[in-house]
C-alpha cells in the first residue's frame, strides 16, 4: 500500500505541485512580502502537474516498457487522462477566477509586465515544442546541453516573478526589483539547473541513443560530477557566502540555506553509482523540497 502510494505520488508527478508550491512560499518569506492568494497557490500546484505530465501522456501509445515510470503510466493510463482533464479543469477555473476578480488590474499592467508573463510562457511551451509548427517548429526539450538551463529558469520564474506579478496584480505591490531579488532568482535558476543536470543521468543511455548532446552525453557520469555539477555547487555555495556576508545576515540563515547545497554534493557523489527510478524522484526532486523548507525556516529565524 505505501509503495504505491509512493508511486502515485511521485510517478503521477503530484510531487512537481508541491515542489511549487514550496518554493513559491520560500521567495515570499525571503523577501520579505505577502502570501499570494489560495487561488493561486491551486493554480500553481495543478498547472506543473498538467505541465510534466504531458509528457508522458504519449507512452500509452506502447504495450511495453523497462522503464517502471512508463509502465506505470500505461498502466494508469485511463486515470491519468481522468486527472489531466481534472487538474486543467481546476487550473482553469483558478485562473478565470484570478483574471475576472483582478480584471482591471490586469488592464492596467505596465507593458514590461506583459512582456516577461509572455516570454516566460513562450519559453515553458516551446520546451515540449506545444507551439503549432506552421508557427514556430522547435522543441527546446532536444537543445541538449542547454535543456537543464531551461529547466532551472522555468522553475525560478515560477518561484521569483510569477508571484510577484500577482501581488502587483492582487494589491497594488510594486515588483521588488532588488540585489536580494536578483541573487535568490540566479540561486533558484542555478539550483534547479544543477538538478537537471543530475536527472539527464537517469537518461544517459536513452539520451545517447537519441543523439541527445546533454552534459552527461557529452563527457560522460564521471566528468560531469566532478566537471560540471561539483564546480558549480562549490561556486553556488561561494557566492552565497560572499552576499550573506555583503548583507550582514545571521549565522543561523546563512548556515540554513548552506544544507541543501552540501546535501546536493553528497547525492550527487551517489551517482556513481546506477540509481533506481524513484531514486531521482524522490532524493533528487527532494533536494528542490529541501531548499524551500530551508528557506523558510531561515527566513524565520
Amino acid at each position: 500500500m505505501v509503495a504505491k502510494l509512493i508511486r502515485f505520488i511521485f510517478f503521477g508527478n503530484y510531487f512537481i505541485g508541491l515542489l511549487a508550491i514550496a518554493l513559491t512560499i520560500e521567495s515570499a518569506l525571503q523577501l520579505g512580502v505577502p502570501l499570494n492568494s489560495t487561488p493561486y497557490y491551486i493554480l500553481i500546484f495543478c498547472a506543473p502537474v498538467v505541465y510534466y505530465t504531458h509528457a508522458y501522456m504519449g507512452a500509452t501509445r506502447f504495450s511495453r516498457s523497462s522503464n517502471p515510470r512508463v509502465a506505470w503510466f500505461i498502466k494508469h493510463q485511463q486515470y491519468l487522462r481522468w486527472s489531466q482533464w481534472v487538474l486543467s479543469a481546476v487550473a482553469l477555473l483558478a485562473f478565470l477566477y484570478l483574471f475576472i476578480t483582478n480584471s482591471s488590474a490586469i488592464r492596467s499592467l505596465p507593458w514590461f509586465y506583459w512582456a516577461g508573463v509572455s516570454f516566460m510562457l513562450i519559453v515553458a511551451f516551446l520546451y515540449y515544442g506545444l507551439l503549432p509548427a506552421y508557427f514556430f517548429n522547435l522543441n527546446l526539450r532536444n537543445t541538449g546541453w542547454l535543456k537543464p538551463f531551461i529547466i532551472g529558469f522555468i522553475w525560478a520564474c515560477t518561484a521569483n516573478v510569477l508571484p510577484l506579478i500577482l501581488l502587483k496584480i492582487e494589491l497594488g505591490m510594486a515588483f521588488p526589483v532588488s540585489e536580494l531579488w536578483l541573487w535568490l532568482f540566479v540561486k533558484n535558476w542555478m539550483f534547479c539547473t544543477v538538478n537537471a543536470i543530475m536527472f539527464d543521468i537517469k537518461d544517459y543511455e536513452i539520451d545517447a541513443n537519441k543523439e541527445l548532446k546533454t552534459f552527461v552525453v557529452r563527457f560522460g557520469i564521471h566528468r560531469t560530477i566532478f566537471f560540471i555539477l561539483i564546480p558549480l555547487l562549490a561556486i553556488g555555495m561561494l557566492s552565497l557566502l560572499a552576499f550573506t556576508s555583503y548583507e550582514r545576515f545571521p549565522v543561523k540563515q546563512v548556515l540554513m540555506n548552506l544544507i541543501p547545497f552540501v546535501l546536493t554534493l553528497v547525492v550527487a557523489f551517489s551517482l556513481h553509482l546506477k540509481k533506481p527510478i524513484l531514486y531521482y524522484l524522490i532524493v533528487i526532486d527532494g533536494l528542490i523540497l529541501l531548499k524551500a523548507c530551508c528557506g523558510i525556516i531561515g527566513a524565520s529565524i
